[in-house]
């Protein structure tokens, strides 16, 4: 049996990629993990505060962001330009081979426009497939694909997409070529039984115990549609999904997901 090469996807989310300390943290951290790497970032409250300065209107429905033309127009220049630019400058400087990506550019992640029968989501996109023979050209030439939150539908337009979907349909993508650990990381230390209390981290969470962490309310808002993504990405044939802290990339530290 041909032992696969180790891949670590990473996906950050924007409050930590947003400000200056937690970012070059996290660079510091994602520069130093050995071999290969991908990382996914957000961006969303730098969006809503540059579409504030624009004049134009920020909705949200659970979370999620209608984008509509000019919201459109405000998340591309965010996410893929000054964000992703940003980390992708930041890297360089830590002698990491960084290149920054859309689903767009080489065709790496396509979508089609979110269906709805009750809200008209406007341009965002759920993802089709990942383009994982490009992944891989790109990662045996000794290049780190930062990838953006828009992907495209194959007809011309950029979508806005979820980047813990982004982050779940990538590492599926890739799986079958590489061992892929999936880290996503924020501000907290991993899914904890108390919000305030950094120690009650779940060390593990399964399908059983999930259904009980949602039934007991522990676990509710955005942090369902993320382990609802990593249990995607472990049927999807990836090895390992860990739930952890932005200075805890080790794949050791936080809440591992399990089938």
């Amino acid at each position: 049996m041909i032992m696969k090469e180790k891949l670590t996807i990473i996906k950050v989310g924007g409050k930590i990629v947003e400000e200056k300390e937690s970012l070059d943290n996290l660079l510091n951290n994602f520069a130093n993990i050995e071999g290969c790497k991908i990382l996914i970032h957000g961006g969303g409250r730098s969006a809503t505060r540059i579409a504030e300065k624009l004049g134009i209107e920020s909705r949200m429905i659970d979370g999620r962001r209608i984008t509509d033309e000019p919201m459109l127009q405000v998340v591309t220049m965010v996410y893929g330009g000054l964000v992703n630019k940003n980390i992708v400058a930041g890297l360089q400087a830590r002698g990491v081979n960084a290149l920054g990506l859309t689903g767009a550019d080489c065709n790496v992640l396509q979508a089609h426009k979110r269906i709805s029968e009750t809200i008209d989501w406007g341009y965002v996109g759920d993802v089709d497939k990942a383009n994982e023979t490009m992944f891989d050209k790109l990662i045996k030439q000794g290049i780190v694909p930062i990838m953006a939150p828009l992907t495209h539908d194959g007809k011309g337009n950029l979508l806005n997409t979820n980047a813990d979907t982004i982050a779940s349909e990538t590492a599926k993508g890739v799986a079958n070529l590489y061992d892929v650990t999936l880290i996503y990381c924020f501000e907290h230390p991993g899914v904890m039984r108390n919000p305030n209390d950094p120690a009650s981290v779940i060390q593990k969470i399964d399908s059983n115990n999930y259904k009980e962490l949602l039934e007991e309310g522990v676990v509710s808002g955005g942090m369902i549609p993320k382990i609802d993504n990593a249990f995607n990405a472990l049927k999807g044939g990836v090895s390992k999904v860990i739930i952890t802290k932005a200075d805890a990339i080790d794949g050791i530290s936080g809440t591992h997901i399990v089938l």
